[in-house]
């Protein structure tokens, strides 16, 4: 069997671990002064962080289901994780059929939920997922714990 591994690069490594480990349901297995790993079996994923790297986040990660249940468990984890969640619900999308919701982690990192229902013969819509991501990233700045870099980036 094989583990989906993914890096990302964050701003803020305590506040990430935070969100993280909300939205997986576990605190991370490996936690050093610059990086948090989690080795997760459910989704099977190798899902690293780190705050050293110049370059900081990716275009969007998934979590993709298996059953209606598991998406009803993951859509609480994202609603518990305390950003805005953007409910797409029933979607074409990839050729296939899905039920779907959106969030962002605190760089802006956009993430779906989702569950594959059927198949379908065109690509379909794409959403628009630039306004969580844009303002998570904004919220993350202007954030209270970062009073620092928030003159600089809010105003």
């Amino acid at each position: 069997m094989k583990r989906l591994h993914v890096h990302v690069g964050v701003n803020d490594l305590d506040q990430s671990i935070g969100f993280y480990s909300t939205l997986f349901g576990a605190e991370p297995t490996v936690v050093k002064p610059d990086y948090a790993k989690w080795m997760l079996e459910d989704p099977r994923v190798n899902f690293a962080i780190s705050s050293g790297n110049a370059h900081k986040g990716i275009e969007h990660l998934g979590i993709q289901v298996e059953s209606q249940d598991e998406l009803k468990a993951v859509y609480g984890r994202l609603k518990a994780a305390d950003r805005p969640v953007l409910e797409e619900g029933a979607t074409t999308c990839c050729y296939a059929k899905s039920e779907k919701s959106w969030i962002a982690d605190p760089q802006g990192v956009v993430w779906e939920a989702f569950f594959t229902n059927g198949e379908a013969i065109v690509y379909g819509d794409n959403v628009d997922l630039s306004a969580i991501s844009e303002n998570a990233a904004e919220a993350a700045c202007c954030a209270p714990a970062m009073p620092a870099q928030a003159e600089s980036c809010c105003g």
